[in-house]
């Protein structure tokens, strides 16, 4: 437990700090979600503008230190690597 006043501020801050960042991670994962649902669902066009919806969210996280840079690199790689595959399976679809 926190006993001098500076500690117990330090506390109250990092408890802000910890609400407001799981809720950006959270952000985060429900954009991931929508790409990788599209992808399931076999729809193209819609996970690649999901995807393309996700990308500067997901960069934006890393920036500013919410998720890891390579964690987001990771995602962003699988995801497009997911698409394309689909894209390659499906020729129809991308058009």
């Amino acid at each position: 437990m926190a006993n001098t006043p500076q500690a117990k501020k330090r506390a109250r801050q990092a408890e802000q700090r910890r609400k407001h960042n799981a809720s950006r991670r959270s952000t985060v994962r429900t954009y991931i979600k929508r790409v990788v649902a599209f992808i399931a669902q076999g729809k193209c066009q819609e996970a690649a503008t999901a995807y393309a919806m996700a990308v500067p969210i997901i960069d934006r996280m890393a920036t500013k230190g919410i998720i890891h840079k390579n964690k987001a690199a990771r995602h962003k790689s699988r995801l497009l690597m997911k698409i394309r595959a689909l894209e390659h399976n499906n020729p129809t679809a991308a058009t």
